[in-house]
């Protein structure tokens, strides 16, 4: 199942800069095995904001919230999920 993903961080403003440093390699570390392996398909940055817009190609919607959960800034993140299905206009065929 594809699902688009919103998600905003807001990191707190009394946050030591050491701490968040860390938390956002090991978010770049997740999210670049995510990719690598093929679950996190497509990571979009959104101009002008601390956000991202993401296209997910896992099993189900528990295998989403297992990886969106496990993601370093999640405790600081807002979060938007829409679930995608194939357009019958689409002309790719490996986009389902």
């Amino acid at each position: 199942m594809l699902f688009h993903v919103e998600m905003t961080v807001r990191l707190p403003h009394d946050l030591p800069a050491e701490r968040a440093d860390e938390i956002k390699a090991r978010e770049k570390a997740y999210s670049q095995a995510l990719q690598h392996s093929g679950t996190w398909r497509h990571l979009w940055r959104v101009a002008g904001s601390y956000s991202n817009v993401s296209i997910f190609d896992v099993a189900d919607n528990a295998e989403l919230q297992e990886i969106v959960s496990g993601l370093p800034l999640f405790p600081y993140m807002d979060i938007r999920v829409k679930p995608l299905c194939r357009h019958p206009s689409a002309i790719r065929e490996d986009d389902s």
